[in-house]
């Protein structure tokens, strides 16, 4: 009896892997490969929660499809640079956009922007270098929308 008992419990836990695969592979059937642009054009509020959330969003989205499955770019512009500038000093921003960038999302900032604001983006942003300044916001939009992008407003 203890040896049908064990059969048991393993024929179960294949049954959960063989699941877990499947929907896996299921995800991937159903969402394919993904092209997204999420534009971000507004402050954060208290705590930077309405950025957190942009970014969790973020991160939800490659959970659902796969790093591998996507192209993400992020479009700042206007108030949304503001995020990069919070993240100087909030580690939790830093940490969120950081790990972002480890899974291949691209953070684009808006030079009408930096220009208009006399932001200096190496001294005033978090982690942006010159191949990332893109020299309007919305025409990147417009862009990368015509060449296939997803548009996401979080």
């Amino acid at each position: 009896m203890k040896i049908f008992a064990r059969l048991a419990v393993i024929m179960a836990s294949l049954a959960v892997a063989a699941a877990s695969l499947t929907g896996a592979a299921s995800a991937n059937e159903r969402y394919g490969q993904q092209k997204v642009v999420y534009h971000i054009n507004y402050k954060g509020g208290e705590d930077d929660a309405a950025y957190r959330g942009a970014l969790r969003n973020i991160q939800n989205h490659i959970n659902a499809v796969g790093k591998d499955q996507m192209e993400i770019k992020v479009v700042l512009h206007g108030n949304g640079v503001g995020l990069l500038q919070d993240a100087k000093t909030n580690e939790k921003l830093q940490m969120d956009v950081t790990s972002l960038k480890t899974q291949n999302v691209v953070f684009n900032v808006c030079n009408n922007t930096l220009v208009g604001r006399k932001i200096d983006y190496q001294n005033d942003l978090f982690e942006v270098f010159e191949d990332e300044i893109v020299p309007s916001g919305v025409a990147e939009l417009s862009r990368l929308q015509m060449m296939g992008y997803t548009y996401i407003k979080p």
